[in-house]
Protein backbone atom coordinates (compact mmCIF):
# COMPACT_ATOMS: atom_id res chain seq x y z
CA UNK A 1 0.00 0.00 0.00
CA UNK A 2 1.31 3.35 -0.18
CA UNK A 3 1.48 5.83 2.58
CA UNK A 4 0.76 9.49 2.03
CA UNK A 5 3.64 10.40 4.49
CA UNK A 6 6.28 9.27 1.40
CA UNK A 7 4.31 11.30 -1.33
CA UNK A 8 6.12 14.47 0.44
CA UNK A 9 9.01 15.82 -1.94
CA UNK A 10 12.40 15.79 -0.78
CA UNK A 11 12.32 19.36 -0.26
CA UNK A 12 8.98 19.23 2.12
CA UNK A 13 10.12 16.42 3.90
CA UNK A 14 13.44 18.55 5.11
CA UNK A 15 10.97 21.41 5.66
CA UNK A 16 9.14 19.22 8.27
CA UNK A 17 12.75 18.12 9.71
CA UNK A 18 13.74 21.87 10.13
CA UNK A 19 10.45 21.84 12.57
CA UNK A 20 12.43 19.74 15.12
CA UNK A 21 16.11 19.85 14.10
CA UNK A 22 18.94 22.44 13.54
CA UNK A 23 21.27 22.36 11.00
CA UNK A 24 22.93 19.09 9.63
CA UNK A 25 21.52 20.12 5.85
CA UNK A 26 23.25 17.34 4.45
CA UNK A 27 22.05 14.57 6.66
CA UNK A 28 18.65 15.65 6.21
CA UNK A 29 18.74 15.72 2.59
CA UNK A 30 19.84 12.44 2.37
CA UNK A 31 16.99 10.85 4.62
CA UNK A 32 14.52 12.69 2.79
CA UNK A 33 15.89 11.19 -0.60
CA UNK A 34 15.79 7.67 0.71
CA UNK A 35 12.52 8.41 1.98
CA UNK A 36 11.39 10.06 -1.45
CA UNK A 37 12.61 7.27 -3.29
CA UNK A 38 10.72 4.48 -1.21
CA UNK A 39 7.50 6.27 -3.00
CA UNK A 40 9.05 6.33 -6.25
CA UNK A 41 10.07 2.32 -5.53
CA UNK A 42 5.90 2.09 -5.05
CA UNK A 43 5.29 3.65 -8.32
CA UNK A 44 7.31 0.40 -10.30
CA UNK A 45 6.39 -2.41 -11.87
CA UNK A 46 6.16 -5.65 -9.51
CA UNK A 47 9.40 -7.39 -11.08
CA UNK A 48 11.45 -3.85 -11.13
CA UNK A 49 10.52 -3.21 -7.82
CA UNK A 50 11.95 -5.97 -6.40
CA UNK A 51 15.10 -5.02 -7.91
CA UNK A 52 15.23 -2.00 -6.10
CA UNK A 53 16.87 -1.83 -2.80
CA UNK A 54 17.10 1.22 -0.65
CA UNK A 55 20.31 3.16 -0.23
CA UNK A 56 21.46 2.75 3.38
CA UNK A 57 22.28 5.68 5.25
CA UNK A 58 25.73 6.12 7.58
CA UNK A 59 25.58 9.11 9.71
CA UNK A 60 28.52 10.26 11.32
CA UNK A 61 28.87 12.50 13.89
CA UNK A 62 29.36 13.40 18.01
CA UNK A 63 26.99 12.84 20.23
CA UNK A 64 24.05 15.23 20.51
CA UNK A 65 24.00 16.49 16.93
CA UNK A 66 20.78 15.21 16.01
CA UNK A 67 21.43 11.54 14.60
CA UNK A 68 19.15 9.80 16.70
CA UNK A 69 16.37 12.44 16.20
CA UNK A 70 16.68 13.08 12.38
CA UNK A 71 15.87 9.24 12.48
CA UNK A 72 13.01 8.85 14.61
CA UNK A 73 11.75 12.38 13.08
CA UNK A 74 11.65 10.97 9.33
CA UNK A 75 9.74 7.24 10.78
CA UNK A 76 7.05 10.05 12.34
CA UNK A 77 6.95 11.69 9.22
CA UNK A 78 6.25 8.84 7.24
CA UNK A 79 4.47 6.74 9.27
CA UNK A 80 6.76 4.08 9.02
CA UNK A 81 7.49 0.91 11.74
CA UNK A 82 10.83 2.25 13.36
CA UNK A 83 12.98 0.73 15.69
CA UNK A 84 15.94 1.75 17.44
CA UNK A 85 19.13 -0.22 18.74
CA UNK A 86 22.21 -0.28 20.24
CA UNK A 87 24.76 -2.59 18.55
CA UNK A 88 26.73 -2.86 21.39
CA UNK A 89 24.10 -5.40 23.00
CA UNK A 90 24.09 -7.49 20.09
CA UNK A 91 26.98 -10.39 19.78
CA UNK A 92 27.38 -13.38 17.96
CA UNK A 93 24.91 -16.27 19.35
CA UNK A 94 26.19 -17.94 22.02
CA UNK A 95 28.87 -15.68 23.55
CA UNK A 96 26.36 -13.30 25.03
CA UNK A 97 23.74 -10.71 24.24
CA UNK A 98 21.07 -10.64 22.08
CA UNK A 99 20.42 -12.28 18.44
CA UNK A 100 21.19 -9.78 15.76
CA UNK A 101 17.78 -10.62 13.89
CA UNK A 102 15.91 -9.81 17.00
CA UNK A 103 15.87 -6.13 16.05
CA UNK A 104 13.72 -7.51 12.68
CA UNK A 105 11.14 -8.94 15.01
CA UNK A 106 10.79 -5.55 17.26
CA UNK A 107 10.54 -3.92 13.84
CA UNK A 108 7.51 -6.14 13.29
CA UNK A 109 5.94 -5.70 16.63
CA UNK A 110 6.18 -2.07 16.04
CA UNK A 111 4.39 -2.17 13.30
CA UNK A 112 1.79 -4.21 14.34
CA UNK A 113 1.00 -2.01 17.17
CA UNK A 114 1.50 1.25 14.64
CA UNK A 115 -1.23 -0.33 12.23
CA UNK A 116 -3.58 -1.64 15.05
CA UNK A 117 -3.36 2.31 16.88
CA UNK A 118 -4.43 3.02 13.11
CA UNK A 119 -7.62 0.69 12.71
CA UNK A 120 -8.26 1.54 16.93
CA UNK A 121 -8.62 5.42 15.60
CA UNK A 122 -10.47 4.29 12.48
CA UNK A 123 -13.04 2.59 14.23
CA UNK A 124 -13.05 4.82 16.98
CA UNK A 125 -16.54 6.33 17.05
CA UNK A 126 -18.17 3.13 16.78
CA UNK A 127 -16.09 1.96 19.82
CA UNK A 128 -17.06 4.31 21.63
CA UNK A 129 -20.80 4.32 20.74
CA UNK A 130 -20.57 0.77 22.21
CA UNK A 131 -18.52 1.12 25.52
CA UNK A 132 -20.65 4.23 26.04
CA UNK A 133 -23.95 1.82 26.07
CA UNK A 134 -22.19 -1.14 28.34
CA UNK A 135 -21.03 1.28 30.33
CA UNK A 136 -25.10 2.95 30.92
CA UNK A 137 -26.06 -0.97 31.03
CA UNK A 138 -23.64 -1.24 34.68
CA UNK A 139 -24.79 1.71 35.98
CA UNK A 140 -28.34 0.80 35.35
CA UNK A 141 -27.77 -2.47 36.79
CA UNK A 142 -25.92 -0.83 39.98
CA UNK A 143 -28.63 1.85 40.41
CA UNK A 144 -31.58 -1.22 40.10
CA UNK A 145 -32.93 -0.44 37.45
CA UNK A 146 -31.81 -3.04 34.75
CA UNK A 147 -35.03 -4.75 35.30
CA UNK A 148 -36.32 -2.19 32.71
CA UNK A 149 -34.00 -2.62 30.29
CA UNK A 150 -34.41 -5.14 26.78
CA UNK A 151 -31.31 -7.06 26.22
CA UNK A 152 -29.19 -6.00 23.02
CA UNK A 153 -26.94 -8.70 21.48
CA UNK A 154 -23.64 -8.40 21.62
CA UNK A 155 -23.88 -5.62 24.75
CA UNK A 156 -25.18 -7.43 27.30
CA UNK A 157 -23.97 -10.55 28.72
CA UNK A 158 -21.02 -12.66 29.22
CA UNK A 159 -18.02 -14.94 27.70
CA UNK A 160 -18.56 -18.73 27.75
CA UNK A 161 -16.18 -20.97 26.19
CA UNK A 162 -14.42 -18.03 24.20
CA UNK A 163 -18.00 -16.96 23.05
CA UNK A 164 -20.00 -14.10 23.92
CA UNK A 165 -23.32 -14.71 24.78
CA UNK A 166 -26.68 -11.96 25.64
CA UNK A 167 -27.95 -12.24 28.91
CA UNK A 168 -31.64 -13.56 28.91
CA UNK A 169 -34.19 -10.63 29.65
CA UNK A 170 -35.52 -9.93 32.90
CA UNK A 171 -39.29 -9.79 33.03
CA UNK A 172 -41.08 -6.64 33.12
CA UNK A 173 -42.16 -6.50 37.36
CA UNK A 174 -45.71 -5.34 37.92
CA UNK A 175 -45.79 -1.68 38.48
CA UNK A 176 -47.93 1.18 37.90
CA UNK A 177 -47.93 3.37 34.47
CA UNK A 178 -46.69 6.46 37.25
CA UNK A 179 -43.54 4.16 38.98
CA UNK A 180 -42.67 3.06 34.77
CA UNK A 181 -42.38 6.49 33.85
CA UNK A 182 -40.71 7.27 36.59
CA UNK A 183 -38.08 4.85 36.12
CA UNK A 184 -37.86 6.08 32.87
CA UNK A 185 -36.87 9.71 33.36
CA UNK A 186 -34.10 8.03 35.84
CA UNK A 187 -32.87 5.97 33.30
CA UNK A 188 -33.19 9.24 30.82
CA UNK A 189 -31.41 11.43 33.20
CA UNK A 190 -28.31 8.45 33.81
CA UNK A 191 -27.80 8.37 29.99
CA UNK A 192 -27.67 12.45 29.90
CA UNK A 193 -25.39 12.55 32.35
CA UNK A 194 -23.18 9.83 31.57
CA UNK A 195 -22.70 11.45 28.11
CA UNK A 196 -22.07 14.86 29.60
CA UNK A 197 -19.31 13.34 31.84
CA UNK A 198 -20.76 14.16 34.67
CA UNK A 199 -20.47 10.96 36.60
CA UNK A 200 -16.66 10.29 35.87
CA UNK A 201 -15.48 9.97 39.17
CA UNK A 202 -18.83 7.23 39.83
CA UNK A 203 -17.57 3.97 40.88
CA UNK A 204 -19.13 1.02 38.82
CA UNK A 205 -18.62 -2.71 38.12
CA UNK A 206 -18.06 -3.78 35.20
CA UNK A 207 -17.15 -7.17 33.37
CA UNK A 208 -13.97 -7.65 31.56
CA UNK A 209 -11.90 -9.44 29.38
CA UNK A 210 -8.97 -11.07 32.17
CA UNK A 211 -5.86 -10.18 30.72
CA UNK A 212 -3.78 -11.11 34.02
CA UNK A 213 -3.55 -14.96 32.96
CA UNK A 214 -0.43 -16.26 33.34
CA UNK A 215 1.38 -16.66 29.85
CA UNK A 216 2.95 -19.49 29.19
CA UNK A 217 7.10 -19.53 28.79
CA UNK A 218 9.32 -22.13 26.73
CA UNK A 219 12.69 -21.40 27.52
CA UNK A 220 15.25 -21.49 24.68
CA UNK A 221 19.06 -20.15 23.72
CA UNK A 222 17.31 -17.27 21.82
CA UNK A 223 13.16 -17.24 22.92
CA UNK A 224 9.66 -19.09 21.38
CA UNK A 225 10.23 -17.43 18.42
CA UNK A 226 13.85 -18.67 17.29
CA UNK A 227 12.61 -22.09 18.06
CA UNK A 228 9.55 -21.88 16.19
CA UNK A 229 7.36 -21.84 19.20
CA UNK A 230 3.64 -20.09 18.96
CA UNK A 231 3.48 -19.82 22.98
CA UNK A 232 0.00 -17.82 22.08
CA UNK A 233 -1.22 -20.61 19.97
CA UNK A 234 -0.55 -23.51 22.78
CA UNK A 235 -2.34 -20.99 25.10
CA UNK A 236 -5.03 -21.21 23.35
CA UNK A 237 -5.06 -25.07 22.74
CA UNK A 238 -4.74 -25.13 26.31
CA UNK A 239 -7.61 -23.20 27.33
CA UNK A 240 -5.55 -20.58 29.17
CA UNK A 241 -6.00 -17.84 26.38
CA UNK A 242 -6.70 -14.55 28.15
CA UNK A 243 -9.42 -14.34 25.99
CA UNK A 244 -11.37 -17.11 27.24
CA UNK A 245 -11.83 -15.65 30.71
CA UNK A 246 -13.75 -12.27 32.23
CA UNK A 247 -13.84 -10.69 35.25
CA UNK A 248 -16.04 -8.31 37.13
CA UNK A 249 -14.13 -5.21 38.56
CA UNK A 250 -14.71 -2.06 40.29
CA UNK A 251 -13.57 0.80 38.55
CA UNK A 252 -14.30 4.81 38.26
CA UNK A 253 -16.58 5.59 34.85
CA UNK A 254 -13.33 7.15 33.49
CA UNK A 255 -11.38 3.94 33.88
CA UNK A 256 -13.92 1.78 32.69
CA UNK A 257 -14.83 4.17 29.81
CA UNK A 258 -11.17 3.50 28.45
CA UNK A 259 -11.01 -0.44 29.29
CA UNK A 260 -14.21 -0.94 27.24
CA UNK A 261 -13.21 1.41 24.38
CA UNK A 262 -10.76 -1.11 24.30
CA UNK A 263 -12.21 -3.90 24.11
CA UNK A 264 -15.16 -2.93 21.78
CA UNK A 265 -12.62 -1.45 19.18
CA UNK A 266 -10.75 -5.25 19.42
CA UNK A 267 -14.09 -6.70 18.30
CA UNK A 268 -14.81 -4.49 15.41
CA UNK A 269 -10.55 -4.92 14.19
CA UNK A 270 -9.50 -7.93 11.85
CA UNK A 271 -7.01 -9.55 13.29
CA UNK A 272 -5.24 -11.31 10.48
CA UNK A 273 -6.18 -8.10 8.02
CA UNK A 274 -4.00 -6.24 10.26
CA UNK A 275 -1.03 -8.45 10.82
CA UNK A 276 -0.92 -8.71 7.13
CA UNK A 277 -0.50 -5.08 6.76
CA UNK A 278 2.30 -5.05 9.43
CA UNK A 279 4.20 -7.23 7.61
CA UNK A 280 3.96 -4.93 4.33
CA UNK A 281 4.58 -2.14 5.94
CA UNK A 282 7.70 -3.72 8.30
CA UNK A 283 9.32 -4.68 5.00
CA UNK A 284 8.69 -2.41 2.10
CA UNK A 285 8.64 0.78 4.44
CA UNK A 286 10.42 -0.16 7.97
CA UNK A 287 13.33 1.66 9.21
CA UNK A 288 15.97 -0.03 11.73
CA UNK A 289 18.16 2.65 13.35
CA UNK A 290 20.82 0.81 14.42
CA UNK A 291 23.14 2.97 17.35
CA UNK A 292 27.06 2.97 18.61
CA UNK A 293 27.85 1.08 15.36
CA UNK A 294 31.44 2.42 15.73
CA UNK A 295 31.56 0.24 19.13
CA UNK A 296 31.41 -3.24 17.19
CA UNK A 297 35.01 -2.47 15.49
CA UNK A 298 37.78 -4.45 17.12
CA UNK A 299 40.53 -3.10 18.54
CA UNK A 300 42.80 -5.74 17.51
CA UNK A 301 43.88 -8.30 20.04
CA UNK A 302 42.58 -11.76 20.21
CA UNK A 303 41.62 -11.40 23.69
CA UNK A 304 39.01 -9.29 25.91
CA UNK A 305 35.43 -8.38 24.60
CA UNK A 306 36.55 -7.87 21.19
CA UNK A 307 36.74 -11.21 20.34
CA UNK A 308 33.07 -10.88 19.07
CA UNK A 309 33.17 -7.42 17.66
CA UNK A 310 33.83 -9.15 13.89
CA UNK A 311 31.25 -11.71 14.61
CA UNK A 312 28.54 -8.88 15.73
CA UNK A 313 29.51 -6.94 12.05
CA UNK A 314 29.05 -10.33 9.79
CA UNK A 315 25.48 -10.99 11.62
CA UNK A 316 24.41 -7.49 11.34
CA UNK A 317 25.45 -8.27 7.65
CA UNK A 318 23.58 -11.23 6.56
CA UNK A 319 20.57 -8.62 8.21
CA UNK A 320 21.31 -5.58 6.12
CA UNK A 321 21.47 -7.24 3.06
CA UNK A 322 18.45 -8.84 3.36
CA UNK A 323 17.18 -11.97 4.39
CA UNK A 324 14.13 -14.11 5.98
CA UNK A 325 13.80 -14.02 9.82
CA UNK A 326 11.28 -15.66 11.26
CA UNK A 327 9.02 -13.89 13.62
CA UNK A 328 5.70 -14.71 15.51
CA UNK A 329 3.37 -13.35 12.74
CA UNK A 330 5.67 -15.52 10.00
CA UNK A 331 8.90 -14.80 7.61
CA UNK A 332 9.64 -11.29 7.04
CA UNK A 333 12.40 -10.51 4.55
CA UNK A 334 14.90 -7.18 5.45
CA UNK A 335 15.75 -6.59 1.54
CA UNK A 336 13.68 -3.19 1.32
CA UNK A 337 14.51 -2.31 5.13
CA UNK A 338 16.06 0.88 5.05
CA UNK A 339 18.84 0.44 7.86
CA UNK A 340 20.33 4.10 9.18
CA UNK A 341 23.23 3.54 11.23
CA UNK A 342 25.02 6.07 13.60
CA UNK A 343 28.54 6.53 15.68
CA UNK A 344 30.61 8.82 16.09
CA UNK A 345 33.63 7.17 14.86
CA UNK A 346 35.93 8.82 17.77
CA UNK A 347 38.57 6.40 18.03
CA UNK A 348 37.84 4.29 14.63
CA UNK A 349 36.83 5.58 11.32
CA UNK A 350 34.57 3.86 9.01
CA UNK A 351 36.95 2.23 6.76
CA UNK A 352 37.78 -0.13 10.15
CA UNK A 353 34.11 -1.62 9.28
CA UNK A 354 34.36 -5.08 7.52
CA UNK A 355 34.39 -4.60 4.08
CA UNK A 356 31.41 -6.14 3.49
CA UNK A 357 29.26 -3.88 6.13
CA UNK A 358 30.64 -0.81 4.06
CA UNK A 359 28.93 -1.56 1.10
CA UNK A 360 25.66 -2.00 2.50
CA UNK A 361 25.63 1.67 3.48
CA UNK A 362 26.87 3.39 0.33
CA UNK A 363 25.33 7.14 1.81
CA UNK A 364 27.69 8.21 4.24
CA UNK A 365 26.58 11.82 5.72
CA UNK A 366 28.67 13.80 7.75
CA UNK A 367 27.33 15.94 10.94
CA UNK A 368 28.72 19.32 12.37
CA UNK A 369 29.18 19.73 15.84
CA UNK A 370 27.10 22.34 16.81
CA UNK A 371 28.44 25.58 17.40
CA UNK A 372 27.23 28.39 20.02
CA UNK A 373 24.94 29.83 17.55
CA UNK A 374 23.09 26.67 16.85
CA UNK A 375 22.54 26.25 20.50
CA UNK A 376 20.63 29.67 20.51
CA UNK A 377 18.82 28.17 17.98
CA UNK A 378 18.14 24.80 19.43
CA UNK A 379 17.16 26.36 22.50
CA UNK A 380 14.17 28.66 21.39
CA UNK A 381 13.28 27.73 17.14
CA UNK A 382 12.23 24.10 17.30
CA UNK A 383 8.61 23.04 17.57
CA UNK A 384 9.65 21.05 21.27
CA UNK A 385 12.23 23.60 22.28
CA UNK A 386 13.50 23.31 25.66
CA UNK A 387 12.29 26.95 26.53
CA UNK A 388 8.69 26.42 25.24
CA UNK A 389 8.79 22.87 27.46
CA UNK A 390 9.94 25.06 30.76
CA UNK A 391 7.40 27.83 29.86
CA UNK A 392 4.40 25.33 29.50
CA UNK A 393 5.63 23.84 33.17
CA UNK A 394 5.93 26.72 34.92
CA UNK A 395 2.27 27.58 33.30
CA UNK A 396 0.85 24.76 35.16
CA UNK A 397 1.85 26.64 38.46
CA UNK A 398 0.40 29.61 37.39
CA UNK A 399 3.95 31.39 36.57
CA UNK A 400 4.61 33.36 33.20
CA UNK A 401 8.07 32.22 32.61
CA UNK A 402 9.90 34.08 29.60
CA UNK A 403 13.37 34.27 28.15
CA UNK A 404 15.41 37.23 26.81
CA UNK A 405 17.28 37.13 23.83
CA UNK A 406 20.39 38.01 25.78
CA UNK A 407 19.39 35.08 28.50
CA UNK A 408 19.37 32.72 25.56
CA UNK A 409 22.54 33.47 24.52
CA UNK A 410 24.19 33.22 28.17
CA UNK A 411 22.79 30.20 28.55
CA UNK A 412 24.02 29.35 24.99
CA UNK A 413 27.47 30.80 25.50
CA UNK A 414 28.02 28.37 29.03
CA UNK A 415 26.95 25.29 26.97
CA UNK A 416 29.34 25.61 24.29
CA UNK A 417 32.27 26.35 26.42
CA UNK A 418 31.46 23.47 28.51
CA UNK A 419 31.46 21.20 25.68
CA UNK A 420 34.81 22.59 24.77
CA UNK A 421 36.23 22.31 28.62
CA UNK A 422 34.58 19.22 29.67
CA UNK A 423 32.96 16.06 27.21
CA UNK A 424 31.35 17.48 24.15
CA UNK A 425 27.90 15.97 24.64
CA UNK A 426 26.16 18.51 21.95
CA UNK A 427 22.69 19.69 22.35
CA UNK A 428 22.03 17.70 25.75
CA UNK A 429 25.10 19.91 27.58
CA UNK A 430 21.80 22.45 26.92
CA UNK A 431 19.60 20.07 29.57
CA UNK A 432 22.22 20.15 32.32
CA UNK A 433 22.67 24.42 31.63
CA UNK A 434 18.83 24.84 31.96
CA UNK A 435 18.29 22.92 34.91
CA UNK A 436 21.07 24.33 36.86
CA UNK A 437 19.86 27.37 36.25
CA UNK A 438 16.07 27.02 36.56
CA UNK A 439 16.56 24.59 40.00
CA UNK A 440 15.80 26.94 43.05
CA UNK A 441 12.60 28.84 40.83
CA UNK A 442 11.40 25.20 39.91
CA UNK A 443 11.43 24.77 43.15
CA UNK A 444 9.72 27.52 44.51
CA UNK A 445 7.52 27.49 41.19
CA UNK A 446 4.31 26.61 43.04
CA UNK A 447 4.88 29.49 45.91
CA UNK A 448 5.22 31.81 42.89
CA UNK A 449 1.36 31.74 41.63
CA UNK A 450 0.82 34.89 39.31
CA UNK A 451 3.98 36.00 39.65
CA UNK A 452 6.45 36.81 36.27
CA UNK A 453 9.51 35.46 35.74
CA UNK A 454 12.14 36.89 33.17
CA UNK A 455 14.99 34.93 32.21
CA UNK A 456 17.62 37.35 30.75
CA UNK A 457 21.67 37.74 31.48
CA UNK A 458 21.60 38.98 34.80
CA UNK A 459 19.28 36.36 36.09
CA UNK A 460 21.58 33.63 34.27
CA UNK A 461 24.93 35.31 35.44
CA UNK A 462 23.04 35.29 39.27
CA UNK A 463 22.26 31.50 38.97
CA UNK A 464 25.32 30.34 37.48
CA UNK A 465 27.97 32.88 36.81
CA UNK A 466 30.85 31.64 35.73
CA UNK A 467 30.50 28.16 36.81
CA UNK A 468 28.14 26.96 34.84
CA UNK A 469 30.85 24.49 33.03
CA UNK A 470 31.80 23.50 36.41
CA UNK A 471 33.84 20.18 35.31
CA UNK A 472 33.31 18.66 38.76
CA UNK A 473 29.56 19.22 39.26
CA UNK A 474 28.43 19.16 35.63
CA UNK A 475 28.78 15.17 35.72
CA UNK A 476 26.77 14.48 38.54
CA UNK A 477 23.83 16.77 37.03
CA UNK A 478 23.16 14.43 33.96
Amino acid sequence: MSDPGQALTPREITQRLDDYIVGQNKAKRAVAVALRNRWRRRQLGTELAADVYPKNILLIGPTGVGKTEIARRLATLARAPFVKVEATKYSEVGYHGRDVESMVRDLVDAAVALVRSEKVHDVGEKAAAAAEERLFRALVEDRGLADYLDPTPGLSGQMEGGVWRARAATPLPAHTPHELAEREQARARLRSDLAARKLERELVEIEVRDTRTPTLSVMGPQGNETMGIDAQALQELWGRSPGNKTKVRKLTVAESRKILHEEEANKLLDEDAIVGEALDRAQNDGIVFVDEIDKIVAAGGGDGPDVSREGVQRDLLSVVEGCAVYTRYGHVRTDHVLFLAAGAFHFHKPSDLIPELQGRFPVRVALQSLTEADFVRILAEPKNALVRQYEALFRTEGVDLSFTRDGLERLAALAFRANKTTQDIGARRLMTILEKCLEDLSFDASERRGQKIVVDRALVDDRLGETGDDVDLIPYRM
